[in-house]
């Protein structure tokens, strides 16, 4: 089902019109819809597909980099994925009406705070077409409808996964207003929806750092801060070898495009002579390009030199910068200076170094001898995400269900009046 052309404002407010009746729909309701969802998605993989092949086609010819390539791109397993992604997130208990406290005033009145849906949520992203499924799931199931800004990248792919999308909620005898676009009025409709305070209720943005910053700083509409992954793992002075290099790999190598993607490796001065030469072939030998200090290339000489700008460089490509520490308090001090607080690793042995880590580092997901790649909220059990919040407010790391809730306290008197 497509949305007839009015203007962006106008396709806000009936979103917010729908919110009413989303908002009251029943668990099983809910999960209906999702099925529907998820089963219209499989069955229409050919045609999403073919709009996809359309979109990574005008992408190459403008020079869209292969970082974004590789997040426009949607194949049947993709598209498989994608359902699969619905229909795990409907399987998720419902948010919507958790209670979260509940006391009796000394004059009788019940007091119980629940979860509710936030209303519209919003959402402004680039290259994405997977968060146009995921966070349209994510927020049907928690009561929302929302307004999407996918951009002219995925144009093709998003208009086909909305219409889908809209035609499963009608068959479901659900309001398919709840899910509205505003990507055909290009940046006007972006520019819009972060103008749209007391209408949209939350806007979450995904992609570039420039892209979050231009919607933090212009948006009137309360915003839920994403943010770049410049991605850290320290190898400590005691990390087997087995661990650093194979999770080194697999955190740079496994999608490289991606914000959970290791950037930068510290490595303590202890075990340079011990990890590098062999973490770094592994490296070259996954097609990734090491960007090492001086002591780094000394160990590895098929390193090209660091700059100072790669430390703070957020690659999203097979390129990793690579560093050697004095100890562990130097490599704290890098990690304050040049961390977006996304996710940063230890590997160690050293159950004194690995608990230091995990507390000391300001960061929304914090690991010891695990692969960084597990910040996601798929992996997390939240069958998808809305993003990985980098901010402290409302929501920190992966961004499941229960961040697109708010809350409201119920009270039930009987006749008391205060004092």
């Amino acid at each position: 089902m497509t949305i007839t052309a009015v203007a962006p404002r106008e396709r806000m407010l009936r979103a917010k019109d729908a919110a009413r009746t989303v908002g009251l729909l029943s668990d099983e309701r809910k999960r209906d819809a999702l099925d529907t969802i998820s089963a219209a998605i499989e069955a229409a993989s050919d045609r999403i597909v073919a709009a996809n092949a359309l979109d990574l086609e005008r992408g190459r010819a403008g020079g869209l980099s292969e970082a974004l390539q590789d997040r426009l791109r949607l194949d049947p397993v993709r598209v498989l994925a994608l359902a699969s992604a619905v229909r795990e997130i409907a399987l998720l208990p419902d948010p919507v009406g958790r209670v979260l406290d509940e006391r009796t005033l000394a004059n009788g009145v019940r007091l119980t705070k629940v979860a509710v849906p936030f209303g519209v949520v919003g959402s402004i992203y680039e290259a994405r077409p997977n968060v146009t499924v995921d966070i349209t799931a994510l927020a049907l199931r928690s009561g929302n409808t929302v307004v999407l800004r996918g951009g002219s990248a995925a144009e093709e792919t998003n208009r086909e996964l909305i219409a889908v999308m809209r035609d499963a909620l009608a068959e479901q005898g659900i309001d398919p207003d709840a899910i509205q676009t505003v990507d055909d009025f290009g940046r006007d409709g972006a520019r819009e929806l972060m103008r749209a305070r007391g209408i949209v209720d939350v806007l979450v943005p995904r992609g570039s750092a420039q892209l979050i910053e231009t919607v933090v700083t212009e948006s009137s509409v309360p915003v839920i801060e994403t943010g770049a992954g410049v991605v850290h793992i320290v190898l400590d002075a005691t990390a087997p070898l087995e661990w650093a290099r194979d999770i080194v790999v697999n955190a740079k190598a496994q999608r490289p495009s991606v914000c959970n993607a290791v950037e930068t490796v510290l490595v303590h001065r202890d075990a340079a002579q011990r990890l590098i030469p062999t973490v770094a072939a592994a490296l070259s030998d996954a097609g990734v390009t090491v960007h090492g200090d001086d002591a780094v290339r000394a160990l590895a000489p098929a390193a090209v030199p660091a700059t100072e700008d790669d430390w703070a460089e957020e690659y999203l490509s097979l390129d990793i910068a690579m560093r050697v520490v004095d100890d562990l308090d130097d490599a704290l001090a890098h990690i304050r200076r040049y961390s977006t607080h996304h996710t940063e690793s230890i590997i160690t042995e050293d159950a004194a170094n690995a608990e230091r880590f995990l507390a000391e580092v300001d960061s929304a997901v914090v690991m010891a001898n695990a692969s960084t790649r597990f910040t996601d909220g798929g992996e997390f059990g939240f069958g998808a995400e809305v993003g990985i919040s980098t901010q402290k407010l409302h929501a920190r790391g992966p961004m499941g269900l229960a961040e697109l809730t708010s809350t409201k306290w119920l009270a039930r008197g009987s006749g008391q009046v205060r004092a």
